[in-house]
């Protein structure tokens, strides 16, 4: 197994730890968190540094994975991977073995597929995504980089979704619509 470094240390690096684990094809060498974490553990693995030692850490490690959430803005994430991919990490797709994801399907760099997660035939994931727990993307459709699909949510057919979107927890998209860039779609919502 490879070395990964899990960038961030908040309730979404549970998640991202979880399906690592059941993954197998990755051995989480360590954390990096917020500076008064350094020390502390999540799910057993060690903060191993703060944002200062991401750096430092590349002469080290090739791989990592942003494990930091997505809900009001995609900046944070961007930031990151921005700097991650500057740096020479590789960011690797991490796909849960509970999901399904079609061997017609294109996952980008830095994106994850969480558990019970359909990516059907011919859709496309950009980078740095969150496919999360049990959302459905359905066919010939486009998520864009940097987007957060949440739990549960819907997009059907022949949709685009722009990037750095967020759409929120059992949200459900018509088929073939486009939704503009930067936009955030609120839970439970019907998107026309």
């Amino acid at each position: 197994m490879k070395d990964i470094l899990l960038i961030g240390d908040g309730g979404h690096s549970k998640s991202v730890i979880d399906i690592l684990e059941q993954e197998g094809q990755f051995k989480i060498a360590g954390i990096v968190g917020f500076d008064k974490s350094i020390g502390s553990n999540v799910l057993g693995y060690q903060v191993i540094g703060d944002d200062s030692d991401i750096a430092s850490l590349s002469k080290i490690y090739k791989y990592a994975i942003i494990a930091v959430g997505q809900i009001h803005s995609p900046e944070k994430r961007i930031k990151i991977f921005s700097f991650l991919m500057k740096l020479g990490f590789v960011l690797p797709s991490i796909i849960s073995p509970r999901s399904y994801v079609s061997k017609h399907a294109i996952i980008g760099s830095g994106s994850i597929i969480m558990h019970d997660a359909i990516v059907n035939a011919n859709a496309v994931i950009g980078d740095n995504c969150i496919i999360n727990s049990k959302a459905l993307i359905e066919h010939d459709s486009i998520i864009h980089n940097h987007c957060h699909i949440s739990t549960s949510a819907t997009i059907n057919g022949n949709v685009i979704v722009g990037e750095g979107s967020f759409i929120g927890s059992g949200a459900v998209t018509n088929n073939s619509i486009v939704i503009n860039k930067n936009s955030f779609i609120k839970a439970g919502v019907l998107v026309k």
